[in-house]
């Protein structure tokens, strides 16, 4: 019995501290959560004052950037606005007429664009041609190899331009697959029938309107020399006709000497002077004596 009512009484004590304690946690739980409700309700009010203050402070900052900035802004030059660009004319029909035959005249046609379309890559890739060794010093002008001859050159710009097709296959082709002189050499060896009456014409007309050039510089060469040679017949008939129309005076000049010389010079000129009128008088005197001489029928034949 004792034992039970020991036992019995060891269960009431237990249960009566555990009821304190219960009690003991549930106080200080409570204390503990109003305590922290107070911290939050604190730390929260601090976080938003604090908030506040810096949001104060930004728009303090932004506000004197800005006042900054504008003083700036005014400071600098304003930038002119550039005029707006003209639109391009549209092409008339005499400059579409003009195109045209630039195209025609280089081969490019409709049949032309019509085989031409037929052609597919491995057209290119598949041509049975041996590839030669790229000449390095031979310089690229608008994607065109510049050891193709003046009508080809010319033939491959505007098919760049104007057939898409030709375009699309050098872009895809070059250098990847082939090179640049590979390319060309098969393309117009693919359309040589297609090009080749239009090349022929053209070096037809070059070399006819070379001639038409080298003629009329020799007919201007010979115009000019034709001419030369006129202004020097013309240059020295006057001298000859001013020399024989004035007779008298180069008798005047031997007879009488140039007087201006006569003057300044020494006295010794009188006596060339009285010298020459000698030997004319000489010369009269013989002449007189022969015609004393003659035969009286050469006299009256004279006196006739």
């Amino acid at each position: 019995m004792d034992l039970w009512e020991r036992a019995r009484a060891f269960a009431g004590e237990a249960a009566k501290r555990s009821q304190e304690l219960s009690a003991e946690a549930a106080k200080r739980s409570s204390a503990l959560v109003s305590e922290t409700a107070k911290k939050s309700k604190e730390i929260f009010s601090e976080t938003a004052s604090r908030s506040r203050e810096i949001a104060a402070e930004a728009t303090k900052q932004a506000d004197l950037l800005a006042g900054q900035i504008k003083h700036l802004a005014s400071d600098l030059p304003v930038p002119s606005i550039p005029p707006i660009p003209a639109i391009p004319p549209i092409p008339s029909a005499a400059e579409t007429e003009t195109d045209a035959a630039e195209l025609e005249r280089y081969g490019i046609t409709d049949d032309l664009r019509e085989f031409v379309k037929g052609m597919t890559m491995s057209t290119f890739r598949d041509f049975p041609l041996q590839d030669e060794p790229e000449m390095s010093d031979v310089p690229t002008v608008s994607n065109v190899r510049q050891d193709l001859n003046e009508w080809q050159a010319k033939h491959a710009t505007l098919v760049l331009s104007a057939v898409k097709e030709i375009s699309k296959f050098r872009y895809e082709l070059c250098p990847r697959y082939m090179k640049e002189r590979k390319f060309w050499r098969v393309y117009f060896l693919l359309v040589n029938s297609y090009i080749a009456p239009f090349e022929k014409k053209y070096f037809e007309e070059l070399k006819v309107k070379a001639e038409e050039e080298k003629n009329d510089s020799q007919k201007e060469a010979s115009q000019a020399s034709q001419a030369t040679v006129a202004e020097q017949k013309d240059t020295k008939v006057p001298s000859k006709t001013s020399t024989s129309t004035n007779p008298e005076h180069d008798l005047d000049v031997f007879l009488l000497g140039d007087l201006g010389s006569d003057d300044e010079g020494p006295d010794a000129g009188d006596d060339g002077l009285d010298d020459d009128f000698d030997k004319i008088d000489a010369t009269s005197e013989l002449e007189s004596d022969d015609d004393d001489k003659k035969p009286a029928a050469e006299k009256a034949e004279d006196a006739k």
